[in-house]
C-alpha cells in the first residue's frame, strides 16, 4: 500500500511502514533530527524532528506516513519549538564550541546554525560531568552528551558489546560505561566499532587527530546541515 501526504504545501509519496521523516527524505525535503539515524529503529528521544500533524506537533521519525495526512514542517512557530529544544540542549549541558574537538562537525552546533539560534536564553545547569581518559585510543567528553543514546543502540545492537547505559531520570540522567570501575579502559571498546563514530556531538573522541582538519575544511563548514544530510543520506 503507498498514498502521499502534503508537506509544506508539496505532495510527498510514501511507501507502506514509512514515517513522516522517511518519506520526506526520500523526497528530497530535509527535517532537522539528531537522535534519529537511517539504520536504526526511532528513538524519539531530542524531539527536533517535530512537525504539525491535524494541529497537533508530533515526532516525525516514529510518526507512520497516512495518505492524506498535512504536514506542516518549515514554518516560523516549527522552527521556534525547535529553536528553543537547542536552546535547551546547550545549557544542560556544558558546550564550549570553540575549544570543542568536534566543532565544525556537530550536528547540534550545525542545527543551531540552521535555525538561528543566537543565544542559550535559558539558565546554564554546568552539571558536573568528568572527562574519561583511561581508553589508549578515545576520549569520552560527557559534558556534551544529549542523550541521544546513538552509542548506546550501535553498543548493543551492532557491535555486541554493551559498552554505554544511561542511568537516572530526569535533570540526574546521564550516561555511564558498563564496567564496574566505570572506566572506558575497563571494556573491550574499540575504536573501529560503530558506537565510536555515531556520536552526533562531541562526547566519543578519537585521540591525537583532535583539530587535525583546518577550519574551512571541517564537514559544516561549506555548507548547511541540511544540505549535507540530504547529499550524504544522513
Amino acid at each position: 500500500m503507498s498514498g502521499q501526504f502534503l508537506f509544506d504545501g508539496r505532495p510527498v509519496p510514501f511507501e507502506e511502514g514509512q514515517t513522516i521523516l522517511q518519506a520526506a527524505r526520500a523526497a528530497g525535503h530535509y527535517i532537522p533530527h539528531l537522535c534519529w539515524h537511517p539504520d536504526f529503529a526511532p528513538h524519539g528521544s531530542c524531539k527536533l524532528c517535530i512537525v504539525k500533524v491535524a494541529g497537533r506537533h508530533v515526532s516525525s521519525c516514529a510518526m507512520p506516513a497516512k495518505d492524506g495526512m498535512e504536514v506542516e514542517s518549515n514554518t516560523p512557530e516549527i522552527n521556534g519549538e525547535r529553536r528553543a529544544l537547542l536552546q535547551m540542549l546547550f545549557v544542560e549541558g556544558n558546550h564550549f564550541c570553540p575549544s570543542c574537538e568536534k566543532s565544525g562537525n556537530c550536528q547540534l552546533q550545525a542545527l543551531a546554525y540552521e535555525l538561528e539560534m543566537s543565544s542559550a536564553r535559558f539558565a546554564h545547569f554546568y552539571p558536573d560531568r568528568p572527562v574519561d581518559a583511561s581508553h589508549p585510543d578515545v576520549l569520552l567528553d560527557f559534558n556534551r552528551c544529549i542523550f541521544c543514546e546513538l552509542c548506546v543502540r550501535a553498543s548493543r545492537d551492532v557491535d555486541g558489546k554493551g559498552v554505554f547505559a544511561l542511568t537516572g531520570r530526569g535533570i540526574r540522567k546521564h550516561l555511564v560505561v558498563n564496567a564496574e570501575s566505570g572506566r572506558l579502559a575497563d571494556t573491550d571498546f574499540s575504536v573501529d566499532d560503530l558506537a565510536a563514530n555515531i556520536c552526533p556531538v562531541g562526547v566519543i573522541l578519537k585521540k591525537r587527530v583532535g583539530f587535525a582538519v583546518p577550519i574551512g575544511e571541517r564537514k559544516y563548514d561549506g555548507q548547511p546541515i541540511s544540505k549535507v544530510a540530504m547529499e550524504r543520506g544522513e
